[in-house]
């Protein structure tokens, strides 16, 4: 594949970092037999609520009230954020590639996430120092799929859209960046993405 590629878009989630909601449910049925199962029917019902606050549009404060409501305050304000929070893991193999991307190309982060998580869940990783912008939706008013955010990535990288190479693990976001003109995949691996690292000639290998 002959193409020039200047900036690689990495999601974070189910990505650079596995998670997994069934922790969460987990840990709140440890305080009291149902609490996860209740939660978990919250936010797949009421889906809406954890895509505003994605969105931005709704404050921690708003967003933890309205789960702790749900919670019949059965936790504490610290116990729902320390929880929500605990989550993911490293794929440390990925990760690993990081560095020599960064010697490449441009690296930017693109992902749906929000103030809780970020603060409390993945902002201590030492990897995030090699992407050069973190594009985050609760800071830019936008989702994926939605136009919006891809252009605040190109905005920051200033390369014809061709140029983009976009790794997400949800299709409609991957359709999304390649609607905008972007070469994008679908990560269901990292033995898969490297090949299709190789496939365009990416620069990833030490």
């Amino acid at each position: 594949m002959n193409r020039k590629y200047s900036a690689m878009v990495f999601d974070l989630g189910n990505v650079l970092l596995p998670f997994d909601y069934k922790i969460i449910l987990g840990k709140l049925e440890g305080v009291e037999k149902g609490l996860g199962e209740k939660f978990v029917a919250y936010y797949r019902d009421n889906y809406d609520v954890h895509r505003r606050y994605e969105r931005g549009e709704l404050s921690s404060d708003e967003f933890t009230d309205i789960l702790l409501n749900v919670l019949e305050h059965k936790i504490s304000k610290e116990q729902f954020i320390s929880i929500y929070s605990d989550m993911f893991e490293v794929n440390t193999e990925l990760v690993a590639a990081l560095p020599v991307l960064k010697a490449n190309y441009k690296l930017v982060l693109l992902s749906n996430t929000n103030d809780i998580h970020e603060r409390y869940g993945w902002s201590g990783n030492a990897f995030l120092k090699f992407f050069d912008k973190l594009v985050l939706s609760h800071k830019v008013g936008a989702v994926k799929p939605e136009e919006k955010i891809y252009r605040v990535v190109e905005e920051f990288t200033r390369v014809p859209p061709a140029e983009h190479f976009y790794i997400d693990d949800i299709a409609d976001y991957v359709a999304g960046g390649k609607k905008m003109g972007w070469d994008a995949v679908q990560f269901v691996g990292d033995k898969e993405l490297f090949a299709e690292f190789d496939k365009r000639g990416i620069k990833w290998r030490s």
